[in-house]
């Protein structure tokens, strides 16, 4: 009997489930860069670069450690395109008789190796993927019953049964949650570390030029490629965070700078949701931190939950409200992306840094993805299958699991309030609050109506009023709807007036 042992591009753990028990003299490890899978979205060059590039590497690493490895690359000759052919060919060529794969982060792929069983004639492995710290079902347990499903809820339980920042039965410090103590603007000058950045080898080279005549009319930049791409890299990635940012992550992690992408965030995302770090060894690594009085509790706290918290409960929720999630609309949005999304080329500066340095990055921080690019969709009506997209695709630590609840729940509340308790709505008061952005804009954040007002003011009101019936019974935002209604008739005509002219100019 011989196996074949599938890895997906986000599974690159030698601890993988799929790789435990494996009989290295007769299994077959396989690993596949398809067109499908790079192109079902159009994925940001710099993206397909890292993944691939960490999956030769990966590749090179189970190798070295006596692996019998089947790697194919995109321009081989026999590349048969996709899973499904690249499977069909492996089962041929080596008479395999049973396959085994960890469990995927996407539900269309799942979908597509549940079908092998009956299309091939062979049995088909799923095993749990356990490198997170709560499995599909304790979070199907949590969750039942519940009307709805609070992050912080699910965090805290999370905290207790993993023992992380716990005194006895009682939370670090007492509290929770530091939050309230991470939302410091960026006053006065700020030390900012650079983010890791590792040379460039032979093999990333080859995948730079690879990419660069494939996928040419994909959007972004490749150039500087700075990611890591091996494990040891990402240790590195790692340690320069604990030792270098997450003392001041906490009090500044809402802040945003002009020309500063990286600020003091981890950038660690890349890393754990593609496999190279895992989840529990980054949080051990900040609470150690802690412990050693290397960072402040708050900073810690922040990080940790993160990952144990919001990350943990992002994938819980996708596999238990799959594949209806990706279908909802609750404002029944319909606008088209206008085309500065892919161009940056808008007069409305904080949108510009944000997109431009997502162009340039593949990465922004989840200030700028939610308060300033989504709040923008929001408030503007955007489609949620089009703005789920263009997140998929854009950064480099996306994948549909982690991705689509942070965008339909969070960002454009088009699930009607399953995951988050109001929309993240706001005007440009916040973003001039929490970044420098403001100064250098065409439109001026003081001014509420007109050509040169900033038109968050205006489309936040606008968007409160129109969604009225949706909304009313909210508590969170009743008092929003009492300042609304207190306002002169003249100054709600001029908000819509406003608002209308600005979204028909997209």
């Amino acid at each position: 009997m011989r196996t074949l042992r599938l890895i997906l591009g986000d599974q690159l753990s030698k601890s993988i489930s799929s790789l435990k028990n494996c009989d290295k003299k007769n299994d077959i490890v396989f690993m596949c860069e398809v067109m499908e899978e790079a192109t079902y979205v159009k994925h940001h060059k710099k993206k397909i670069v890292f993944l691939f590039s960490a999956m030769r590497h990966f590749a090179e690493e189970l190798k070295s450690n006596g692996y019998n490895i089947q790697y194919t690359k995109l321009n081989d000759n026999e590349n048969a395109g996709s899973f499904k052919k690249e499977i069909e060919r492996q089962i041929q060529k080596f008479n395999i008789n049973k396959i085994v794969v960890t469990h995927p982060g996407e539900y269309r792929v799942l979908k597509d190796i549940q079908s092998y069983s009956e299309e091939f004639k062979i049995d088909v492995e799923i095993l749990e993927d356990d490198r997170f710290l709560a499995t599909t079902k304790d979070f199907n347990a949590w969750a039942k019953g519940r009307k709805q499903l609070r992050m912080e809820l699910f965090y805290r339980e999370m905290r207790k049964k993993h023992n992380i920042l716990m005194d006895g039965n009682n939370p670090e410090g007492g509290k929770w949650n530091y939050d309230s103590e991470n939302r410091k603007p960026p006053e006065g000058s700020l030390f900012l570390p650079k983010t890791y950045n590792t040379p460039v080898d032979n093999i990333t080279q080859e995948v730079i030029k690879l990419v660069e005549e494939k996928f040419n009319n994909h959007f972004g930049n490749i150039e500087p490629f700075f990611f890591a791409v091996t494990r040891s890299q990402a240790l590195e990635a790692l340690d320069k965070f604990i030792n270098e940012r997450l003392c001041d992550f906490g009090d500044f992690q809402d802040a945003m700078l002009e020309g500063e992408p990286w600020m003091y965030h981890s950038h660690l995302s890349f890393y754990i949701n593609c496999g190279l770090l895992l989840p529990k060894e980054c949080i051990q690594a900040a609470e150690e931190a802690y412990k050693n009085k290397k960072a402040p509790l708050n900073a810690v706290e922040g990080f940790i939950r993160q990952i144990l918290g919001w990350r943990e409960y992002v994938r819980g929720l996708y596999w238990l409200k799959m594949p209806e999630y990706k279908s909802l609309n609750f404002f029944d949005a319909q606008k088209r992306l206008p085309d500065f999304f892919w161009t940056a080329n808008t007069d409305m500066n904080c949108l510009k840094q944000c997109i431009q340095e997502t162009k340039e990055n593949a990465y922004a921080h989840h200030i700028q993805r939610l308060m300033v690019i989504g709040n923008f969709s929001l408030l503007t009506g955007l489609n949620p299958m089009e703005v789920n997209e263009w997140y998929l695709l854009v950064y480099a630590d996306a994948y549909e699991w982690v991705e689509l609840p942070n965008v339909t729940g969070m960002i454009l509340f088009a699930d009607g309030g399953y995951l988050a308790s109001k929309p993240y709505a706001a005007s440009g008061t916040y973003i001039n609050k929490m970044s420098n952005y403001c100064a250098n804009c065409k439109y001026s954040v003081n001014q509420k109506n007109g050509e040169k007002a900033c038109p968050f003011n205006y489309l936040y009101w606008d968007f409160l009023a129109r969604n009225r019936e949706k909304l009313k019974n909210n508590h969170r935002i009743g008092m929003m709807y009492k300042t609304y209604d207190r306002m002169p008739e003249k100054k709600k005509v001029q908000i819509t007036k406003d608002s209308q002219k600005f979204i028909n100019s997209l």
